[in-house]
């Protein structure tokens, strides 16, 4: 997972922080409403000490009993009015923040599909998945506290220094001493939280991803005894994050001891300095009570400050690492593709409409001059594909055979595009499949991989992915007895039983036939199929293959293969050998004439360098 904690150095929290205004601006106005509210609320407690000045100055001091229970019950509606106001900021801000956040999390969600597989690759999903929870509920809870309360706490601090100064103005000085010592502090302060801050969240992440594996593999533990190892890795893990949190509370009780020192020195001050006032008759007793008071009411709200000031870090890192996936390029749409390829000079492919059928010389499957590198690789690294030429005629199927790295797997990700090509074109009946809408592509062409992966759904479900929306049992149960897939009605519920994650419940040889099932139940005019028969037994690959061949006679497919009885599904095939093509021919053609395919297809113990090693 790519890490980003040098950029927190030039971060600016107020810059980070303003990229969430897009999902807040329609809820702006609930938002400033609740603003004012608060800040109407603070402030309502500043009277408090208003209050008890005129009581002790008036009937305290006048011994006016009937005075005192007027100021009583003025202290008492004042409170009430205070606890309503900040209820009802409460109830403005609830619903209005949860919407926000659900978009937050659809649109990252939405975004997640949309990023090309070398993101994915790189990425751990423990990241992407804190990202998605841990980080976006933080932004709900700063936009519904601390957002509100920097205002509302600015405003209140403001109004209160106003009335300590307009009570006594020497006494104000007092208070205000430790303003400039207190804001240095936190700006020395800030970049160092924000750091540790963000590497916290990091770890967070990392940790979510061990657990997640140590889930999803739980038979590979089991099987291999090594649950003391991932409990060792998660302990470690653990134990760093612990040590960030702790260095987090280091600088955060910094933040506070100056905070809450200087203000109650301050406070202290002005109390010996007001009482020798009043002993001197230069002051009032309610004019000290109520400095005091207002004094003391000032205190959570400047104390806060330091909390405030570090949830705004960690929110703005969460905001920093939401929009890291956000702002990562999505594949790109046709439009783009076409933009890229004129600007190279190639021209550009007709597009006829969805579904028509394409009569052009060039028909079926090609491949001119493919080239193939990873995004991440070096420029001086070899590319996994070079300079391949391939045409398989519509109607055809070609067998891919080549030993292990030689780019079979890579090669079948470039036709729908799960890859992109680095060089030269791949058509599709003489259309470039990067002039193509990815969703037209990618119904045109469907994929079986060696690999095969089911959803936390039902197995029909599962199997319809691969089809129209309007597919129904019919269709179902073609699929299912193409890829030799009855099981699925023998299951408790049939094929409406749950698969459960991963489909882990069931074999690894019926995964691959309901993945097969996927990819032949839409009829797809071509079909790429990465091994799909590797899993099975060898009565039921011999039953899948006949009923495979009356598919493959109906559609032009791409079918990487292992098994020489795989194979001899093919009309023809290709022989890749380091990234390149090595030989094309019939099965019996390239066993007659190529040494290294007649040695991949013998299963020979010791893998040659070359045709010529493989012949002697």
């Amino acid at each position: 997972m790519p890490k980003s904690d040098a950029p927190t150095k030039d971060r600016s929290t107020v810059r980070t922080l303003l990229r969430l205004w897009p999902y807040v601006r329609p809820i702006r106005t609930r938002l400033i409403t609740a603003a004012f509210v608060a800040i109407v609320a603070s402030c309502t407690g500043l009277v408090f000490p208003l209050v008890l000045k005129w009581m002790v100055d008036g009937p305290v001091a006048d011994r006016d009993a009937a005075g005192v229970w007027l100021g009583a019950l003025a202290l008492l509606l004042l409170g009430l009015a205070e606890a309503l106001l900040f209820g009802l900021r409460r109830w403005l801000v609830s619903r209005p923040l949860a919407s926000v956040e659900a978009a937050m999390r659809a649109d990252l969600f939405r975004h997640l599909q949309r990023l090309p597989v070398s993101f994915h690759d790189r990425w751990g999903s423990g990241q992407l998945l804190s990202r998605g929870t841990t980080d976006l509920m933080l932004l709900r809870l700063f936009l519904a506290f601390p957002l509100t309360f920097l205002l509302v706490n600015g405003a209140t601090i403001l109004v209160g220094v106003i009335i300590l100064l307009a009570q006594d103005f020497t006494l104000g000085l007092v208070i205000l001493a430790p303003v400039a010592p207190m804001v240095m502090a936190c700006a020395y302060y800030e970049g160092r939280y924000s750091a540790v801050a963000r590497r916290a969240q990091d770890q967070v992440g990392d940790l979510t991803t061990v657990v997640e594996e140590s889930v999803l593999g739980i038979r590979i533990i089991k099987g291999f005894g090594r649950h003391r190892s991932q409990a060792r890795a998660f302990r470690e893990l653990s134990g760093t994050l612990r040590g960030t949190e702790l260095a987090k509370a280091r600088i955060l009780a910094a933040i506070n001891a100056v905070i809450m020192a200087l203000p109650e020195a301050a406070i202290g001050a002005a109390l010996v300095l007001g009482t020798v006032r009043v002993a001197d008759g230069d002051l009032s007793t309610g004019t000290l009570v109520a400095f005091l008071s207002t004094a003391l009411a000032l205190r959570w709200p400047v104390e806060s400050i330091g909390y405030l000031l570090a949830v705004s870090q960690e929110s703005a890192t969460a905001t920093e690492r939401y929009f890291e996936v956000m702002d990562a390029e999505p594949e790109a749409e046709s439009a783009v593709a076409d933009r890229a390829t004129e600007r190279a000079g190639r021209p550009r492919a007709a597009v006829p409409a969805a579904g028509a059928e394409a009569h052009t010389p060039d028909g079926g499957l090609q491949f001119h001059g493919v080239e193939f590198r990873y995004p991440d690789a070096g420029p001086d690294t070899p590319p996994v594909l070079a300079r391949i030429d391939l045409h398989i005629r519509p109607g055809e199927t070609m067998a891919v055979v080549g030993a292990t790295g030689s780019g079979k797997t890579t090669l079948t990700a470039l036709v729908p595009r799960l890859h992109e090509v680095t060089g030269g074109r791949i058509t599709l009946d003489g259309e470039d499949i990067t002039a193509m809408d990815r969703e037209r592509l990618r119904t045109l062409v469907a994929v079986a991989f060696e690999e095969p992966t089911l959803f936390s759904a039902s197995v029909g479900e599962n199997v319809l992915m691969g089809a129209e929306k309007t597919a129904g049992d019919a269709e179902l149960d073609r699929a299912l007895d193409v890829a030799q897939a009855g099981f699925a009605h023998t299951l408790p519920q049939g094929p409406a039983t749950q698969v459960g994650e991963q489909g882990l419940s069931l074999s690894g040889g019926q995964r691959q036939r309901l993945a097969l099932a996927r990819a032949v139940v839409g009829r797809p005019r071509f079909l790429v199929l990465d091994d799909p028969l590797s899993a099975l037994d060898v009565h039921t690959e011999a039953l899948v293959e006949a009923a495979l061949r009356r598919v493959l006679a109906d559609t032009t497919a791409l079918v990487v293969a292992h098994r020489p009885s795989t194979v001899q599904l093919a009309d023809r095939v290709a022989l890749l050998s380091g990234g390149r093509v090595a030989a094309v021919g019939t099965h019996q053609e390239l066993l007659r004439d190529n040494a290294e395919y007649a040695w991949l297809m013998s299963g020979a113990e010791a893998e040659p360098t070359t045709a010529e090693e493989a012949a002697r």
